[in-house]
């Protein structure tokens, strides 16, 4: 029997499959003697572990190559349509859940509006348990076929098995939502907040890709940021850690929806943005109004530019990243139209030598981002062993 600290041959199996499972995730079909090289396993170890996972069907053959002088290389691949994961994006203003394969491509949707104010976790839950229906059966899925439900929210997320959310702007405090949430699925459950799986989404996939300090901010209604270090998220002591939005910018300022005053997000959200201009809309109509505001020129986008450099040289002074990668709807829209200016604003609020090594630029994977990087959550689960859950 293996003590604390020791490592058993079942131990060392697992870990064998979870690097062999990583690799072909990531750098696609690959040959047995390649895997061998990337992963510092023996060939042995290799064939042994790759002809269970074929056997599962969690690995399948994806074509061959030539070798120099020997037989053509079989390569291999994770199987796309091994599993689905299902992933959940509950914004300010909607609950949009989304069913992935394992190429994390899309294969159905469902999307609810949320109105302010109206945040009470009941019908969230609602919500999300009808989102996971709703796309199961567009998609033609099952739940024997689902590897699990991840959730991105807004506000801190305790780890445990309840997930219990401290979201100040719907007025959650300690909300146990995976435990409400078992209540009507028995899909295994992922919670983590939005900023942060959208953060992990442009790592795997996106902007963030091969960087290994970098932060992903995400600035829809509301603002956060995902920070990477050592290619890990950072998360603090008790998962705090990038509550960027609620940083202060101005002592005293604007009422923020957390209760505090002069907080960014006041300042670079959407909600604060049009509450300045004056100009308050609809959830639904938020994009338009913003995206006219800065089509238009007007003097908030001038004013925002400034707090958003600002709030971005904060990070670079903070943390020296690499690269900082801009997201979120309401992001994403500034910094098309707006991305030299924002790199300027940065500059002049930066020390010099962090802010010529940081590059700024654009999330690749769109505004939709948070659920994918919900899914991700998942993912990351299966990729530690593959298997399927109980």
């Amino acid at each position: 029997m293996g003590g604390p600290g020791r490592r058993t041959v079942r131990d060392l199996r697992r870990e064998n499959r979870a690097a062999l499972l990583r690799t072909l995730y990531f750098s696609g079909p690959t040959s047995r003697q390649e895997l061998s090289g990337r992963t510092g396993l023996s060939a042995a170890s290799v064939s042994n572990v790759t002809a269970e996972l074929l056997a599962e069907k969690v690995v399948v053959e994806a074509g061959q190559v030539e070798s120099d002088g020997g037989r053509p290389r079989v390569l291999l691949r994770v199987n796309p349509r091994y599993g689905h994961a299902i992933g959940v994006d509950v914004g300010e203003t909607h609950v949009r859940v989304e069913l992935f394969d394992l190429d994390m491509a899309v294969l159905a949707k469902a999307e609810y509006t949320l109105r302010p104010g109206r945040h009470h976790v009941d019908l969230v839950v609602r919500h999300i348990l009808a989102g996971i229906d709703a796309v199961m059966a567009s998609g033609g899925t099952g739940p024997e076929q689902v590897l699990g439900v991840g959730i991105g929210v807004p506000g801190i997320v305790e780890g445990g098995p309840d997930a219990l959310v401290h979201a100040q702007a719907f007025g959650w405090d300690a909300v146990p939502l995976a435990a409400r949430l078992r209540a009507g699925t028995t899909l295994p459950l992922y919670v983590d907040n939005g900023a942060k799986t959208m953060g992990q989404a442009e790592l795997w996939f996106g902007s963030g890709r091969g960087a290994r300090h970098a932060i992903v901010v995400l600035i829809g209604s509301g603002a956060g940021a995902a920070v990477i270090t050592g290619g890990l998220t950072y998360r603090g002591a008790n998962s705090s850690a990038g509550e960027w939005g609620h940083t202060k910018i101005e002592l005293g300022g604007r009422l923020c929806r957390c209760g505090a005053r002069g907080c960014l997000e006041a300042y670079i959200g959407a909600e604060g943005i049009l509450a300045r201009a004056g100009v308050p809309a609809e959830p639904d109509g938020e994009q338009a109004v913003l995206a006219e505001l800065v089509r238009s020129g007007a003097p908030v986008i001038e004013e925002t530019i400034g707090y958003l450099g600002a709030g971005l040289a904060n990070l670079i002074n903070l943390f020296n990243p690499e690269r900082i990668v801009i997201g979120g709807w309401a992001g994403l829209l500034l910094g098309r139209h707006e991305l030299d200016r924002v790199k300027k604003a940065v500059e002049e609020n930066s020390l010099a030598q962090p802010f010529q090594t940081a590059s700024i630029v654009l999330g690749h994977l769109g505004p939709d981002a948070v659920a994918l990087g919900a899914a991700t959550l998942v993912v990351k689960e299966f990729l530690l062993g593959g298997a399927r859950p109980l």
